[in-house]
C-alpha cells in the first residue's frame, strides 16, 4: 500500500491507485512503519509523500465506510485513534515533510496533506472537506484545518464541504506553492531539496516551536524560544554553520 524510494529526500507513494489511495487501514498502518523506518535513518533528510495514479487521496476508503455504522463504538473509537496517530505523527514528525497534491485529495486525504509541513499542488487537482455531504464529520482533520487557515476560512470550507482548486487553496493559505499539470512531485522534490540544504537541528527545533506556539500565551510563548535560542548555541549545526560563515563556503551540516 505504501511504497518508499529512499534517498537525501526520501519520497513516499500511496500505492492503491485503482480505489484513488484511499486511508484504508492497511495503507495507515503502512504510513506509519515507513514514518517509523525513515526517521531512524541519518541519510534521510527529508519527505516527500505523494499518491501514485490519478488521486492525492480520496479520504475515506468507502469498503470500510459501508460498514463503519455497523461497527460497535470500540472499534470505531480505535480506528479513529490510528487515524488521530497517523496526523499528529506526521504534523509533529522531526523531518521536514513535503506533500506533492498530484490530483484530488478530499476529506482524510486533504488532512493529510495539510499534515505536511509544505504543500504543492498541481493546477487542475482539487481540495475538500466533504464528510458533512454524507452526513460526517471532518473532526480529525478539523484540528489541522483551523491551525492552517483559522477559524472563518475552516467554517466555510467544513460547512460547505466544497472543492477547492490550486489558486483558491493558495489564496486561503491551505497550500503553499501550485504546479502544471503532472509536475507536482517534481516540484515538491526540489522544495524539499531546498529545505534540506539547511541545518537539521535548526529545522527540527524550529518544527517543534511552531507545534507548541499556537496553544501558548504571549508569556509562555517568549519563555520557550528563549530557552530554544539558549539551547540551539550550543550546538554542533550552529558551529558549523558559524565557521562556514567566516570561512566563505557552504556549510557541511
Amino acid at each position: 500500500m505504501v511504497q518508499v524510494e529512499k534517498g537525501r529526500v526520501a519520497t513516499l507513494f500511496l500505492n492503491d491507485p485503482e480505489r484513488r489511495n484511499p486511508l484504508s487501514p492497511k495503507m495507515v498502518e503502512g504510513l506509519l512503519a515507513a514514518l517509523e523506518e525513515l526517521e531512524a535513518d541519518e541519510g534521510v533528510r527529508a519527505l516527500v509523500l505523494t499518491g501514485r495514479g490519478q488521486a492525492f487521496s480520496a479520504g475515506a476508503d468507502l469498503a470500510f465506510l459501508e460498514r463503519v455504522t455497523e461497527m460497535g463504538a470500540e472499534e470505531n473509537y480505535r480506528h479513529s485513534l490510528s487515524l488521530m496517530a497517523l496526523f499528529r505523527r506526521l504534523y509533529t514528525y522531526p523531518k521536514p515533510t513535503v506533500a506533492a497534491v498530484n490530483g484530488p485529495a478530499v476529506a482524510g486525504g486533504a488532512g493529510l496533506a495539510l499534515a505536511c509541513d509544505l504543500v504543492v499542488m498541481e493546477e487542475e487537482a482539487r481540495m475538500g472537506f466533504t464528510e458533512v455531504r454524507i452526513g460526517f464529520v471532518a473532526a480529525l482533520v478539523s484540528v489541522l484545518l483551523t491551525r492552517a487557515v483559522g477559524e472563518k476560512v475552516a467554517k466555510d470550507l467544513l460547512l460547505t464541504g466544497r472543492l477547492v482548486g490550486a489558486e483558491e487553496a493558495k489564496a486561503l493559505g491551505l497550500v503553499n506553492r501550485t504546479a502544471p499539470k503532472g509536475e507536482a512531485l517534481k516540484a515538491a522534490q526540489a522544495l524539499a531539496e531546498e529545505v534540506a540544504e539547511n541545518a537539521p537541528t535548526s529545522l527540527r527545533l524550529t518544527k517543534e516551536l511552531l507545534a507548541a506556539l499556537p496553544g501558548m500565551g504571549l508569556e509562555e510563548g517568549f519563555r520557550l524560544a528563549a530557552l530554544a535560542n539558549a539551547w540551539v548555541r550550543e550546538t554542533g549545526d550552529l558551529k558549523e554553520g558559524i565557521r562556514a560563515f567566516f570561512e566563505k563556503r557552504k556549510p557541511r551540516f
